[in-house]
């Protein structure tokens, strides 16, 4: 995948990180979750449409509520890798499909909510919102999420971000800034506003749990050669000896709740 807006048009494919991505990337914590059931996301019985679901983190982790799942994704290596976690685990209720959030192919008014992960910066905002508007139901949810990490707060964060810029000076690490809430463009005729949820909260690591979600991320595992993926592990394992574990890492948790107002 190659993005105009992102990285200086270097091309990146999560697939490439799928192993690390299902061993190191269920990271977010059950305070959103919890959030998530209580704005009504994860109802028994619910049909939720998961865009750019990775290995099915999401799906996988609301599992419990009773919902059932369509885990979507375009690159056919977390697919593969998300429908063998979901047999492992007789998670039944979880369905996979590789395709892009923006033609997902599925009839219209077949999902109660939608819902998209860490993922919404790397579609067309403007024709995946018209395809999640398409398959809602009438007034259906569509709950964006992402998660950032504050490097401004955190030095373990901070040198991590300075390392992978040395070997991948063209990613760019934004997304931690604190511009204030703005209803976006693409929401405007299709949803209106229902909840805006932001929070800070410090995630704990094993020191190899962080090196293995930071081999997953985009300027690393997902666009770097395999030779220098390796040296990157090499030398960021050296560079975390000199912290304590286990790392609390701060973190700031962005919800956007919308409903479709057809």
């Amino acid at each position: 995948m190659k993005l105009s807006h992102i990285d200086q048009s270097n091309e990146f494919d999560f697939g490439k990180t799928s192993r690390n991505y299902a061993a190191f990337r269920d990271i977010y914590p059950e305070s959103m979750y919890e959030k998530l059931i209580d704005i009504g996301i994860g109802k028994a019985g619910q049909r939720i449409l998961d865009l750019g679901s990775g290995t099915a983190i999401l799906p996988m982790n609301l599992y419990h509520t009773g919902a059932y799942f369509t885990a979507t994704d375009i690159a056919q290596n977390q697919i593969a890798v998300g429908k063998a976690l979901a047999r492992q685990k007789g998670m039944e209720r979880i369905s996979f499909k590789t395709c892009s959030a923006e033609d997902t192919g599925f009839d219209e008014h077949t999902f109660d909510a939608v819902t998209a992960v860490q993922c919404f910066p790397y579609f067309d905002a403007e024709k995946a919102a018209a395809e999640i508007v398409r398959v809602l139901k009438p007034h259906g949810l569509f709950c964006k999420i992402l998660m950032d990490w504050l490097p401004l707060e955190d030095a373990v964060i901070a040198e991590m971000i300075a390392l992978v810029q040395q070997y991948n000076p063209a990613w760019d690490p934004e997304g931690f800034n604190d511009d204030a809430y703005r209803f976006p463009h693409w929401a405007e005729g299709r949803f209106t506003a229902e909840k805006i949820i932001t929070y800070d909260e410090a995630l704990v690591f094993t020191k190899e749990a962080w090196l293995g979600r930071v081999l997953t991320c985009r300027g690393v595992g997902a666009s770097l050669p395999s030779e220098r993926v390796k040296e990157f592990e090499a030398e960021y394992r050296r560079t975390l000896d000199k912290f304590d574990e286990p790392l609390h890492l701060k973190h700031r948790i962005h919800i956007e709740l919308y409903r479709s107002i057809k």
